[in-house]
């Protein structure tokens, strides 16, 4: 299974996004732009969980101007990530007023609900991609139901009011968002951007609504479609509504670009929605990023807790080991551990790993086998069965994956 190919494909500083390349990873910063300081360390905290592209605020002057000097800084430290400009409400005006922001951006992104009424908001937005145009910049058009343009939304409602059977608010604020996003994408086409400068958004915080917006985006147009929702939540009620949401997409090959939209806790950790996605990606087949270690649950034949904590130790052990391993030994993300605790699944889900161990149950032999590559190699025993163990997937790696 792999990301739709028909899509455009989009150059956004390097990272080729749509036409049939990896589904691409991103996240945004919750600092104040202009802190400089803050908000270098936060790229660089996404960047190094692996975000591909980071999204930044440009909503005044002072946050234009801090751009370029972000960038700097980021460069500085060696990190090359792509930054995108989240623009609302004037971001025509910021463009053309701080043409070293423009340029030190990868992309631009653009609200078509947030740029003014009437004939203003089409001046604004002609103004807008005629930058992007000049500059040769992509631009995602992002549409949100909670900013969605009033004047689309009253006139699809006024549509549906004579139909003999009225849809439901629902629906047709769907029809309202696909509208506005493919109008304004073709708007864009006729201001003279390419279909390979182009990403549509249509983002909702209802996950059914979501998924059938997106359907539907997909049918209608070939443009690059980044997913996400608008507000996916906190603790694990986010985590469960991004995953299902973005999951049933992927895997009908919608989506080339994501993000997790996850509210962290106070003082949480901001990369989680990175590391979110990238697990998401992993879980549905499309990329590898990590190693993944298969652990059995426990049951009544466990009654030690000798497995769970091996199985901790063993995650810990290659969370802290990856960054190396990634320099060091090609491939290594793609390497499987299983780490069982009885006799019943234990062996067999060792052998499918490229390494596991199967630890004995409640009253069974004090002996746990050892299989590599699916066979048999050794029996561990003893109080230093997780030191063994560790060591032998350390050597496993180093012979397996070695440059």
């Amino acid at each position: 299974m792999a990301a739709r190919d028909n899509t455009y494909p989009v150059n956004v500083g390097g990272v080729m996004i749509g036409g049939g390349n990896n589904v691409v990873v991103q996240s945004m910063t919750d600092t104040d732009t202009a802190n400089v300081k803050a908000t270098v360390a936060q790229i660089k905290l996404l960047a190094d969980a692996g975000s591909e592209i980071v999204r930044v605020t440009v909503n005044n002057s002072a946050a234009a101007a801090a751009v370029p000097e972000v960038s700097k800084h980021l460069a500085d430290l060696g990190c090359t990530v792509p930054l995108v400009g989240d623009f609302h409400f004037i971001g025509h005006r910021l463009l053309k007023d701080s043409p070293d922001m423009a340029n030190t951006l990868a992309k631009f992104r653009i609200n078509p609900g947030n740029v003014g009424r009437g004939a203003r908001h089409d001046e604004n937005f002609t103004q807008f991609v005629e930058i992007a145009r000049d500059m040769g910049k992509p631009v995602r058009i992002g549409v949100n139901a909670g900013s969605l343009d009033p004047d689309v939304m009253a006139q699809k409602m006024d549509e549906n009011s004579r139909l003999a059977e009225p849809l439901s608010s629902e629906l047709v604020e769907n029809k309202a968002l696909v509208e506005s996003a493919l109008s304004s994408a073709e708007a864009a086409l006729d201001i003279g951007l390419t279909p390979n400068q182009v990403i549509i958004s249509c983002k909702v915080s209802r996950l059914p609504q979501m998924i059938a917006v997106y359907r539907e985006l997909s049918a209608k147009s070939d443009f690059s479609l980044h997913l996400g929702l608008t507000e996916a939540g906190m603790g694990q009620k986010g985590v469960v509504t991004t995953t299902a949401a973005l999951s049933t997409l992927l895997e009908q090959g919608i989506g080339d670009t994501i993000r997790a939209s996850l509210t962290p806790e106070v003082g949480g950790d901001r990369a989680k929605e990175v590391r979110l996605c990238q697990d998401i990606l992993q879980a549905v087949g499309l990329r590898r990023f990590r190693p993944s270690v298969t652990a059995c649950p426990g049951c009544g034949r466990t009654t030690s807790t000798l497995f769970r904590e091996l199985a901790q130790d063993i995650q810990t052990h290659i969370d802290e080991k990856l960054p190396e391993w990634r320099n060091r030994y090609a491939g290594a993300e793609s390497l499987q551990v299983a780490v069982m605790g009885c006799v019943v699944n234990g062996p067999g889900e060792s052998r499918a790993a490229d390494i596991g161990i199967s630890l004995p149950g409640a009253g069974e032999d004090p002996r746990a086998p050892v299989y590599i590559d699916g066979q048999r190699t050794t029996f561990l025993s003893g109080p230093n069965i997780a030191t063994e163990f560790i060591d032998m997937v350390e050597n496993y790696v180093e012979t397996t994956y070695n440059r």
